[in-house]
């Protein structure tokens, strides 16, 4: 089991179900680390239209570090260029809009707590190297997500 960390400046943000899951869910032999930061609507817009392209506010925006590596173990050996420091393999970066988590989570009729762990663990499986460019990748991810989601005891609540 490798050893995942989630970094977050986010006071009061609670890493350690994120970290547990993703812990054991990914075979490597480096400890796994990746940043994640809460923005608001113009911090992701401008994120947006500078890295896709896209002058539209969003609600997570994922920058992977790794190519190729969906479903691989990770050595060490493999991405000596990607450790850190602290000789941790980065995967990248996700970043969260809070408040169109917040928009998303009373449209969807659920708790915000369930929505931003959502976004995260959608962030999280891009930097793992899932997308959903077709019905096929779309419902391989969503499985993954709501394995995760489930093993985390995050529910899909009532607000």
């Amino acid at each position: 089991m490798s050893k995942f960390i989630l970094e977050c400046e986010e006071e009061g943000f609670d890493a350690a179900p994120v970290e547990e899951y993703f812990s054991s869910a990914v075979d490597s032999d480096a400890e796994i680390c990746a940043e994640l930061v809460f923005t608001d609507e113009e911090g992701i817009r401008d994120l947006n239209r500078r890295e896709r392209d896209k002058d539209a506010v969003t609600d997570v925006l994922s920058f992977p570090n790794l190519d190729g590596i969906k479903g691989k173990p990770l050595r060490k050996a493999d991405f000596p260029y990607d450790l850190d420091e602290e000789g941790r393999l980065f995967l990248g970066s996700v970043v969260v809009c809070e408040a169109r988590a917040r928009e998303q989570a009373e449209e969807y009729g659920h708790s915000l707590r369930r929505e931003l762990y959502y976004l995260i663990v959608h962030g999280l499986f891009h930097l793992l190297g899932y997308d959903h460019e077709d019905e096929m990748e779309k419902a391989e991810m969503r499985r993954e997500e709501e394995r995760a989601l489930s093993a985390m005891n995050i529910a899909r609540d009532k607000v």
